[in-house]
C-alpha cells in the first residue's frame, strides 16, 4: 500500500479550504484517509498553514510520499528542509 500526504479540498465554490491528510494513493481526493495532520487556507493574506510537525515527520519517516503542493507547504512551515 503506497501512502501519500496530500490535500483534501473543503469549502464552497470559489472559497477553497484544504486539509492536509495521509491517505492511500488509490483513494479519491476527498475520500477516505488514514490521518489528518493539518490544514491550509490559501484565502487569507498571508496563507494560513498549520501542520503538526510531529505527525508529519513520523509519516515521512515511515515512507509516506508528499505531493508537490504538500512538499512546498512543508518547506514553508520548516518541517522539511
Amino acid at each position: 500500500m503506497a501512502v501519500k500526504i496530500r490535500l483534501k479540498r473543503l469549502g464552497a465554490k470559489k472559497t477553497p479550504f484544504y486539509r492536509v491528510v495521509v491517505a492511500d494513493e488509490r483513494s479519491p481526493r476527498d475520500g477516505k484517509f488514514i490521518e489528518e495532520i493539518g490544514y491550509y487556507n490559501p484565502l487569507t493574506d498571508p496563507a494560513d498553514i498549520k501542520i503538526d510537525a510531529e505527525k508529519a515527520s513520523k509519516w515521512l519517516a515511515n515512507g509516506a510520499q508528499p505531493t508537490e503542493t504538500v512538499k512546498a507547504l512543508l518547506k514553508k512551515s520548516e518541517i522539511l528542509k
